[in-house]
């Protein structure tokens, strides 16, 4: 504790006298970032360095003189006082109390996302694109996968595997219907005797609905066992967490107003149409997702990233995902 205690004085001496030095070859009018007394000062610094609880305000504090470091135009000398802060940056790292030691990093889904270590020729890349109807999501994952070389997939071409592999089709479908009535997966259905006692027999006793998804969920991480892919929906991102295969997930949502729009006009619908259209299909979605996953749907805690795709469009939404991706496998 004594030894501490003298490490933070040292380090408060240190950072009065980088104040001190900055505003000199800044010459500027702001003033310094302490005004008192050496002694109050060097003392104030060392009881925010203890004090965990204020760990914030001295970052601030910090902050302030480096912000002003930055601004010195003699580049020699701007370089002297920005390595000095550094050093004492990384000094004040090492206390046992610094701020930045409590981490926020969930370890069980950090180890399912490959962007948190560079991404080796093994690891596949595997992009699960959630995203509200209207959105441009599905028109983004197509581009992206195009771009990227690796394949897509959507509900259409899960629906096909699915039928060639002799599952039936289930009434969940997140196609654009036309009809809105076949939007709800849990709407009630009238009980007949012989097609329960069928879907009995050939689902082992599971409703057809659950025998569907799990055979998707199955599907789905062959896919991403096996090869480089863009996903749509489909619960992916939860399917691939629970199985533990390492991941993206993605969240591409717009304003309201806009997605009508754009369903307007890609959809030749009127307004009311178009936003009862939009409210269903979200409404289901979310139903679907909440229900097979247990986490909500469209909360940001849920995803890697939310993007406004309004706020860059197609092309840029593209080019954003893609640099983040690129960072990660140089």
């Amino acid at each position: 504790m004594q030894e501490n205690q003298k490490k933070c004085l040292e380090l408060a001496n240190r950072i009065y006298d980088l104040d001190a030095k900055v505003y000199e070859c800044v010459g500027s009018s702001l003033g310094r970032t302490f005004t008192g007394n050496r002694e109050n000062t060097v003392q104030n610094l060392c009881m925010l360095m203890l004090a965990k609880p204020n760990g914030h305000l001295l970052r601030s504090e910090l902050a302030l003189i480096g912000n002003m470091a930055r601004t010195i135009q003699d580049k020699e000398a701007r370089g002297q006082m920005l390595t000095e802060y550094d050093s004492i940056l990384k000094e004040i790292e090492q206390l046992p109390d610094s701020f930045g030691k409590v981490d926020i990093v969930d370890l069980s889904r950090a180890r399912l996302n490959p962007t948190a270590g560079k991404l080796s020729e093994k690891d596949h890349l595997v992009i699960c694109i959630s995203r509200t109807q209207g959105s441009a999501g599905n028109d983004i994952g197509f581009e992206l996968a195009d771009e990227l070389h690796i394949n897509y997939y959507d509900v259409e071409i899960f629906n096909q595997v699915l039928n060639r592999l002799e599952a039936e089709k289930g009434s969940v479908n997140d196609a654009e219907a036309e009809h809105f009535a076949d939007f709800d997966k849990y709407r009630k259905r009238s009980f007949r005797l012989k097609t329960w006692l069928r879907e009995f027999n050939r689902y082992h006793g599971l409703p057809r609905q659950d025998a569907v998804f799990f055979n998707m969920s199955d599907l789905i991480c062959n896919l991403a066992r096996t090869e480089d892919c863009v996903i749509m929906g489909r619960c992916a991102d939860a399917i691939l967490a629970n199985n533990h295969i390492p991941h993206i997930s993605l969240f591409i949502s717009a304003p309201f107003s806009l997605r009508i729009q754009r369903t307007m006009a890609s959809k030749n619908m009127e307004l009311r149409q178009a936003s009862r259209f939009l409210k269903q299909m979200d409404r289901q979605h979310k139903k679907y997702y909440d229900f097979y996953t247990g986490s909500r749907w469209g909360r940001p805690e849920s995803y890697d990233l939310c993007i406004n795709s309004a706020n860059y469009g197609i092309r840029e939404t593209i080019d954003l995902i893609e640099r983040m991706i690129d960072q990660k496998r140089k």
